[in-house]
């Protein structure tokens, strides 16, 4: 293994970059070059066909299936034209990742020969084995059949010779098995709620749009290396490895100049992003050594999450060409700032206007602040479902350290942004109002008619801030999919605004003017959910304990976070808003509960097989060598002078003694917990086994594996080290 070692980091060290071929055209020619977007239907589809395509795009409306078979003759034409020769229904299983089965367009011409055939039929549904993924006991294994069905909103596009066609996968029962489903529900959910209380203010707005930018954070690591890292390769994570003595505490890389090698990556990545209409625009060095980020411009939030997840594909594909491995896990060295993928999220009308975005006039002002507070509302009573959302075993790694966003839901503002809400919140109820004209409203507080909200600090401690014209969700993995969270966000929202426009309706039937009515009704949010505003330190020690006094949820185990999801408030949100059913909910959390004890599980089994057979075979090796040592000393030196000079290597004998006594026992003990951990009658109760019994186990262990890191010679030490690992040669 030691050898592998050096042969790794000596084939890491004589990398160079790899040379990129760029089109020899600017980015506008061939940017979305393999995406069937509007410009292609155009194109490919008969005019009646594609402007009733585009309505229902835009007005979602259902497809007839005679509409389907020529959007798919359309759709066949332009893929093979631009080389696919297969195509494939793509959608996000609860595994996390993308799925797909590919088929070839051919079919038989009844003469002994092929032609090339593509259906509206096969367009719109497909057929996957819904009982082989993750579905929470909703198929079992002699249930197979589920389904997936073509998502309109986004559109098709060719990786190599395949088309992908994004779709929904649901059971044969209709249970939804997927994030797309629910995630669609609940944009269409926010949709309705939010254009509800916009027209309040605008009567020409007909729909409200969630958006989405995410912003992926990834470390690089040279394949030679990641290849001699079993745990790299089986868990995403170092589960061993003692920190390098150079990181990150000279702040150097951040914003650094990118190393050549990563330039080439980073070239060819975005070159091939803007081929299926990733719009990519920003890159830089994140915190840690060998850590970068990629953002694009904002979109539409499905058509966000589905790039997101073709990103990450992408990456590991493109990486590989340039002899890298890409590091989505969100904690995969210790010692050094994990990787989060902040997802910026904001709420846009029809007609132009981002609604977390302050106006010129007061009436523009009040629907800013109306829709501000009823985001404080629904993320103060629903903190709890909006942390378990983000939550994964490893997102656990990196939550709560002093480095990320804590464990903790709460809401920066800004100093300006406060203390607007704080004069809302002191104003008498009966002297705020006065109408001038045509419905026009004057708050009478200084603060609000002309406001520079984007003028704020902001605050990197806070898992949900407020940032401008939309609110940055900082807590999110950078191994997740986007629409874990953004289901629970847009839903808790979207009840909260169907609420508070239920109360406002009500005043005014009872004959209250609009404008006196939303401001009540906003007022009273912003005074009740005044625990969720925090604009301090978020790491400190002080402001955990703040948060229990404020009634904030501040568990801390993740398979007990997952209860939220169950809790008679949130079961009811979720069945208000139509995003998910009491049954679909329970079974997530059975997947969730599920995913988490076998990712512990697996990191557990490879950190035994590394200890057993080969950080103890090193150190006893090395050990060897210095009793050897010792007995030569003793047949040199008597007395004293033997006892000084062999002290040193006898002392570090029974360290090393120690160290490896103690990983043996850590081991013996791990499995025997692991053993009764698999043995409990439930999902819940095995993951709670897990976090509170294996994880611990598998601290202590790693943390004689270090120590004995430091002891053992470098060139028996079998696997690659931080200081390795972490800087790209």
């Amino acid at each position: 293994m030691s050898d592998l070692r050096f042969k790794s980091v000596e084939e890491a060290s004589s990398r160079k970059p790899v040379e990129v071929k760029l089109p020899n055209e600017s980015v506008e020619k061939y940017y979305a070059k393999q995406v069937f977007n509007r410009q292609k239907m155009f194109e490919y589809l008969p005019q009646s066909t594609y402007q009733a395509l585009v309505d229902a795009i835009d007005n979602k409306k259902p497809l007839s299936l005679s509409l389907a078979d020529s959007v798919a003759e359309g759709m066949k034409r332009w893929a093979i034209d631009n080389g696919a020769r297969h195509y494939t229904h793509w959608f996000h299983p609860l595994t996390g990742g993308t799925a797909e089965k590919h088929d070839s367009f051919i079919d038989h011409n009844g003469e002994g020969g092929v032609v090339s055939e593509f259906t509206g039929k096969l367009l719109v549904q497909q057929e996957p084995d819904a009982s082989s993924f993750p579905n929470g006991g909703i198929r079992n294994t002699f249930e197979a059949r589920g389904y997936s069905a073509w998502d309109i909103s986004s559109p098709a596009f060719i990786i190599n010779d395949t088309l992908c066609i994004p779709t929904v996968f649901i059971s044969y029962t209709g249970e939804s098995l997927d994030y797309k489903t629910p995630l669609l529900k609940a944009l269409n959910s926010v949709d309705k709620a939010a254009t509800r209380v916009a027209r309040y203010f605008d009567k020409n707005v007909n729909h409200v749009k969630s958006y989405l930018g995410w912003e992926q954070e990834y470390f690089l690591v040279d394949e030679a290396l990641y290849a001699a890292r079993p745990d790299l390769v089986m868990t995403g994570r170092t589960l061993m490895g003692h920190e390098s003595a150079k990181n990150q505490q000279l702040e150097d890389h951040y914003f650094g100049s990118i190393p050549m090698r990563v330039a080439a990556f980073m070239l060819d990545l975005e070159t091939e992003c803007h081929k299926l209409g990733i719009p990519a625009k920003t890159r830089h060095n994140e915190v840690a050594p060998n850590q970068f980020e990629l953002a694009p411009i904002f979109e539409e939030a499905n058509l966000a999450n589905d790039h997101n997840q073709l990103l990450m594909s992408l990456m590991a594909e493109v990486a590989r060409k340039h002899n890298f491995r890409v590091l989505l896990h969100e904690k995969p060295f210790a010692g050094i700032n994990g990787s989060g993928k902040h997802n910026n999220w904001s709420l846009g009308t029809d007609t132009g206007v981002l609604l977390f975005a302050p106006g010129k006039t007061p009436e523009q002002n009040l629907q800013f602040i109306t829709f501000v507070a009823n985001v404080m509302a629904a993320v103060h009573k629903h903190n709890a479902l909006m942390k378990a959302s983000i939550m994964t075993a490893t997102n656990a790694h990196r939550l709560g350290a002093n480095e990320a966003p804590p464990a903790i839901i709460s809401m920066f503002l800004g100093s300006q942004l406060s203390q607007i809400l704080d004069s809302v919140e002191a104003t008498e109820e009966d002297a705020v109002i006065n109408l001038n004209g045509k419905g026009k409203v004057n708050l009478d507080i200084a603060q609000i008619p002309e406001l520079m909200i984007d003028n704020t600090d902001r605050n990197r401690t806070s898992p949900f801030a407020f940032t401008g014209n939309r609110f940055e969700y900082r807590a999110v993995g950078s191994s997740a999919n986007c629409a874990s969270a953004l289901i629970a966000l847009n839903a808790v929202v979207a009840d909260q605004l169907n609420q508070f426009a239920d109360k406002v309706d009500a005043r005014v039937a009872a004959g209250e003017q609009l404008n006196q009515a939303i401001f009540k009704e906003m007022r009273q949010l912003v005074i009740d959910s005044k625990a969720i505003h925090f604009d301090g330190n978020g790491y400190s020690d002080e402001w955990k304990k703040e948060a229990e006094r404020r009634g904030l949820d501040v568990e801390s185990s993740a398979p007990l976070m997952y209860d939220a999801y169950t809790r008679p408030e949130s079961l009811e949100m979720f069945r208000r808003t139509g995003v998910l059913t009491p049954k679909e909910v329970e079974a997530r959390n059975e997947v969730k509960w599920e995913m988490y004890s076998k990712k512990v599980q697996i990191e557990s089994r490879v950190l035994g097989d590394l200890a057993i057979n080969h950080i103890i075979p090193a150190a006893t090796r090395y050990q060897s060598l210095l009793l050897d040592n010792v007995y030569k000393i003793k047949e040199l030196f008597k007395g004293e002078k033997m006892e000084k000079i062999a002290s040193h290597d006898l002392e570090a004998i029974e360290q090393m003694a120690d160290y490896i006594a103690a990983i043996r026992k850590g081991v013996d003990d791990m499995v025997d917990k692991r053993h009764k951990a698999n043995r409990m009658p439930d999902e819940r109760s095995k993951a709670i086994a897990y976090h509170d019994d294996i994880v611990p186990a598998m601290e202590e262990i790693r943390k004689n594996i270090d120590a004995l890191e430091l002891m053992v010679d470098n060139e028996i030490w079998p696997l690659p080290k931080y200081r390795e690992l972490l800087f790209i040669r």
